[in-house]
């Protein structure tokens, strides 16, 4: 008779490879990349220990705690606490892996100023430090660049520091980690909502370029450009104002998207070449030309409207109007105001 003890045994029996083995089988298989859920088991001095489900408790240093420093990793963690950690690599010669909070918080700051430049978003941020070529902020914890020429006129670089200041996005590059940021298109922006073509505004010159003058008005930077100046011919703008002179422009363009604004006196002359012979009498009558011009604007737009009218009534009537006349008009359209269009950046 065969003892029912030793055959229970017999199928029961396990070598300890074969134990490891089948281990093995039902473990976790981690790799640099994942995010997987943990639970802090030991808080330690420059680091803890998480229980990610392998064999041995995974370790996150304290420099990877968050995208912000951390000199104690209570700061960030508790004990037993439970949440996402990034795997930064894999298992040293211990069997032990090495986790990041802050690679997670990096992606997810990646994510959203990608979306704050989407919807063009004005942020708010704390200049921390300055260096030749402009600010430095930080935006959802990711460190940004202002440029000095994207910096505010009224204030020098080294003023900025501590202060919060409002920016658009100039470039959001993950691939290059560049975040470049611009506080003179916000200031644009916001300045433009109290502005309108046609507007008499005064300011001072503030630089003097070969192609124009730029023009400071309350804070935010106009052009005016070398044709606006005069309808007489100009050789070139210094021939014509010094750095602070004080004038009164005529606003003819607001681009909020590239946070440009385009001004003229020329258009504010009682007669060509007034600019250059008598300035005061441009100034006295500035407010009565620029009526005059928004007049004009007004009329030319009546008169569009009309064409536009005589155009559909024509068509209605029974002429033919093919669909390569049409385009053929409109890219003629395009290129003529892209001529005419004067654009520069300082």
């Amino acid at each position: 008779m065969v003892n029912q003890t030793e055959t229970l045994n017999s199928n029961v029996s396990f070598t300890h490879e074969e134990f490891a083995a089948l281990l093995d089988q039902y473990d976790y298989h981690f790799s640099p990349g994942d995010v997987v859920p943990g639970t802090v088991f030991s808080i330690e001095p420059k680091g803890a220990l998480i229980d990610i489900g392998a064999k041995t408790a995974a370790y996150i240093p304290v420099q990877e705690l968050s995208i912000n420093r951390v000199d104690d990793p209570s700061e960030v963690l508790q004990a037993n606490e439970t949440r996402e950690f990034f795997i930064l690599t894999d298992e040293n010669e211990d069997g032990q892996l090495t986790l990041s909070i802050r690679r997670i918080e990096y992606m997810r700051a990646w994510q959203r100023v990608r979306q704050l430049q989407e919807e063009d978003a004005t942020v708010y941020s704390n200049v921390f430090a300055t260096n030749r070529g402009g600010a430095l902020v930080r935006v959802e914890g990711l460190r940004g660049f202002i440029p000095g020429s994207h910096i505010s006129a009224k204030d020098t670089k080294e003023d900025l520091v501590g202060q919060d200041l409002p920016l658009k996005f100039l470039e959001v590059d993950e691939e290059r980690n560049r975040l470049v940021l611009s506080h003179r298109r916000a200031l644009v922006e916001r300045k433009m909502n109290g502005l309108e073509v046609g507007q008499v505004v005064i300011g001072s010159v503030r630089g003097i370029k070969p192609y124009g003058a730029f023009i400071d008005i309350g804070g935010v930077s106009g052009l005016l450009h070398i044709s606006e100046i005069s309808h007489d011919h100009i050789d070139t703008p210094h021939s014509v104002f010094n750095v602070n002179d004080e004038l009164k422009v005529m606003i003819i363009d607001l681009d909020a998207e590239r946070g440009r604004i385009s001004l003229s006196t020329k258009q504010l002359e009682p007669e060509p070449g007034d600019m250059l012979k008598n300035r005061e009498l441009v100034f006295e009558k500035a407010e009565e030309m620029a009526q005059k011009y928004k007049e004009k604007l007004l009329a030319g737009d009546a008169e569009e409207a009309n064409i536009d009218s005589d155009s559909v009534q024509e068509v209605a009537e029974g002429e033919e109007v093919t669909a390569t006349e049409t385009t053929e008009t409109s890219d003629i359209e395009n290129q003529s105001e892209e001529e005419l269009t004067t654009t520069a950046v300082e």
